[in-house]
């Protein structure tokens, strides 16, 4: 097993549930990739290798095409945009954007949303989620982008809403203000997340396009209603500006890891991501989720799937993989990864010494932030920075497994035991060979050991959406605290509007 993997296994009790003859468990995991509109992600400086073909990603769209093409052919669940909307200029900054510029590392970012598109005209069962942040635009503006993606895609979109942490981002997007305070974000966030409620089922009745010729009625004017939204962030009269999509409200997305965050996902987040290095942690991340999802929102934990991140190095050997590493990490941009870092924790990494050990360093910030490393990465001695800079070459803010196939699936079983998890990200390394040996070599492998699905899940229609691949339905369960908002097609708008307030009161009440 990798040296790069966590700690052993049985240190938590292993969840009672069913097993195989030889004790290991089986689960179809959801497969997704983990792609950015960014020729570097979470490996830095990929882009060097001349096998790598992700600078391509900016203008060339067969190469979103053939990448699609390959992921539904090994039977990928779903392509995961991660986004910024500023760099990471915290490095000798504030606003030093050299050193992720020079490495290409999360800089430039296209806007992902153009890619799906291209991806979702030459497939037809690969889903997508894209990343939209709170403070980007307003509700009523990111409702239209993404209600269009959902209809264009046939209802394979999600949406993973987060609320920005980059004061970059926040300089661009409110006027060179700077970031709000991150309760305040989260409070926002959760009356945002109304809004986009409200518009995508309560505004338009479930079958209001008629599309009759004959009368001449493309939309029935009594299946349409204003929201009227009045809060203490947002005002919006609504009605939403596009027809509903076969899902109704494209999937929830949330990646929640403060207190807050949490409270967000457990209300609202069908698919919850999670930062977490190791099984042990993830384990109790995916524990407190589902108990406050029950407990606060009322809501059923098993419609709830929790997602870790990974990236992995194939080898035919155990020592092919480590070498494949070592290239990797050689190839990589030493004051790149410490801007990475310094983005991602908002300290300045410079103001330490190369042979300071961080995690006894006074700032909370960085101290907490290097304890995540040295919680999965036991074998290092020291988290000076230049321990950090080597392990962020690769794998960025989540784990790397290496080895060989069978050392990655056990390594991935290992997961799946210890923490019941529902599926991972795969965050690639050199495209597109990396996702070639995930679907040639590693897949097959999974399969073998019941550990993903031998084919797509049959969909109810022409068209399998996204949240029948999770859950074997189109539209959201009936625990979900947003679920009486919908606007059914056997309800006048006249009685919809007297049970709405009852409706509005539960979702309010779980706030």
């Amino acid at each position: 097993m990798s040296s790069h993997e966590g700690q052993a296994a049985d240190s938590i009790p292993l969840s009672k549930k069913p097993k195989t003859d030889n004790g290991l468990r089986k689960k179809n995991l959801i497969i997704n990739a983990f792609l950015m509109g960014s020729a570097g992600c979470q490996t830095l400086n990929n882009w060097q290798f001349p096998r790598d073909k992700s600078a391509e990603l900016y203008n060339n769209p067969k190469y979103w095409m053939d990448l699609a093409q390959l992921l539904e052919r090994g039977k990928f669940n779903a392509v995961f945009f991660a986004d910024t909307l500023g760099p990471y200029d915290v490095y000798k900054g504030p606003g030093n954007v050299g050193p992720v510029a020079k490495a290409g590392s999360q800089f430039p970012v296209s806007d992902p949303t153009y890619f799906i598109p291209l991806m979702a005209a030459v497939t037809s069962k690969l889903a997508f989620g894209v990343t939209m942040s709170t403070i980007s635009e307003q509700p009523y503006h990111l409702a239209r982008r993404l209600g269009t993606l959902d209809l264009i895609t046939n209802g394979r979109v999600g949406w993973n809403i987060v609320t920005s942490y980059l004061s970059s981002a926040a300089r661009n997007l409110l006027n060179n203000q700077d970031l709000p305070a991150h309760d305040d974000r989260y409070a926002r966030a959760e009356e945002y997340v109304d809004v986009i409620y409200k518009l995508f089922l309560s505004s338009w009745q479930e079958g209001a396009v008629k599309l009759d010729r004959k009368r001449g009625i493309f939309t029935d004017p009594n299946g349409l209603r204003h929201i009227n939204h009045e809060g203490d962030h947002f005002g919006v009269p609504g009605p939403a500006f596009t027809q509903p999509s076969v899902q109704r409200l494209p999937v929830i997305i949330q990646a929640g890891t403060s207190a807050k965050g949490k409270e967000l996902a457990a209300r609202n987040a069908e698919v919850v991501f999670l930062g977490s290095f190791t099984p042990q942690t993830a384990s109790k991340a995916i524990e407190e989720i589902k108990q406050i999802a029950e407990s606060k929102f009322g809501r059923d934990p098993k419609k709830i799937k929790f997602i870790g991140k990974v990236t992995v190095v194939l080898g035919e050997t155990h020592e092919e993989a480590e070498e494949k590493l070592a290239q990797i990490k050689r190839q990589g941009d030493d004051e790149g990864a410490k801007a990475m870092f310094s983005g991602w924790t908002g300290i300045d990494i410079d103001q330490f010494a190369d042979d300071e050990v961080l995690t006894d360093v006074d700032h909370l910030a960085t101290a907490s932030a290097v304890r995540r490393w040295q919680d999965a990465y036991p074998r290092v001695q020291k988290w000076t920075k230049r321990a950090i800079i080597e392990e962020i070459k690769i794998s960025g803010s989540g784990p790397a497994i290496i080895g060989t196939v069978n050392e990655v699936a056990d390594a991935i079983q290992d997961w799946v035991d210890v923490s019941d998890i529902d599926g991972f990200n795969f965050a690639y390394t050199i495209l597109p060979e990396y996702f070639e040996g995930v679907v040639d070599k590693l897949l097959p492998e999974l399969r073998r050991r019941g550990l993903a699905p031998e084919d797509y899940v049959e969909g109810s229609g022409d068209t399998l959406t996204f949240r029948e691949q999770l859950f074997g339905q189109k539209t959201l369960d009936d625990s979900h605290p947003a679920v009486g908002l919908n606007w059914r097609a056997d309800e006048s708008k006249q009685d919809f509007e007297k049970r709405l307030p009852e409706a509005l009161k539960t979702l309010k009440s779980v706030h």
